[in-house]
């Protein structure tokens, strides 16, 4: 998994509570059994019309926030199904990180195994993020996550926190396999000493 250590960009604002998996990357597109290629549908019902064009009122579509790398959003953001396909379609946007004031507890152990950082801020403080999103275009901020720490060009800067164990798989890279390679040395005693404890169980 790539390392997340420092995420400067454009953030673009969802200005909805309660978005929910199937809303992130809906049921018809969980057919692929890869990681890949999710990117594209991701919040399909609402970035596109019926024939499959464009929705220009919706705000991924427009062009100051395109390439966004950063996603504001409101509450229980990542409800509904487990499914692991949603932060895949919003890593493979280019969404680093995320800001709500909360989220839904599957969701967000499943961003810091796909290298995207959740951050939860205070609701009024989130609401003041929206005010400067929409009276700034391309407004942008510099999160730091070994400081723990979001800022912006002009000065305003704020602390917040951060569960140390899922910061540490963020800035080191770790996903589920790699904190199992982390211990390669004692599986493979483990392994040996029960090839030599049941001997007896192995084919002549």
């Amino acid at each position: 998994m790539e390392p997340l250590q420092i995420v400067s960009g454009t953030v673009a604002p969802l200005d909805k509570i309660n978005v929910d998996t199937d809303q992130i990357i809906p049921k018809q597109f969980l057919k692929r059994v890869e990681r890949t290629g999710f990117g594209k549908s991701l919040f399909y019902d609402w970035r596109y019309n019926d024939d499959g064009t464009e929705n220009p009122e919706f705000e991924l579509n427009k062009d100051h926030y395109r390439g966004a790398n950063i996603l504001l959003t409101r509450d229980n953001f990542g409800s509904g199904s487990s499914r692991e396909h949603a932060p895949w379609a919003l890593r493979e946007y280019g969404f680093k990180v995320i800001i709500a004031p909360s989220f839904a507890d599957i969701f967000y152990n499943n961003c810091f195994k796909n290298a995207i950082l959740p951050i939860t801020l205070h609701r009024s403080t989130v609401d003041e993020l929206f005010l400067k999103v929409y009276s700034t275009k391309g407004y942008s901020l510099t999160v730091d996550l070994e400081s723990q720490t979001i800022h912006a060009d002009h000065g305003w800067e704020i602390h917040f926190d951060i569960d140390p164990f899922g910061k540490r798989n963020l800035l080191e890279g770790l996903d589920d396999i790699a904190h199992s390679l982390e211990h390669e040395d004692e599986i493979k005693r483990y392994e040996e000493n029960m090839v030599l404890e049941r001997k007896w169980a192995l084919p002549n």
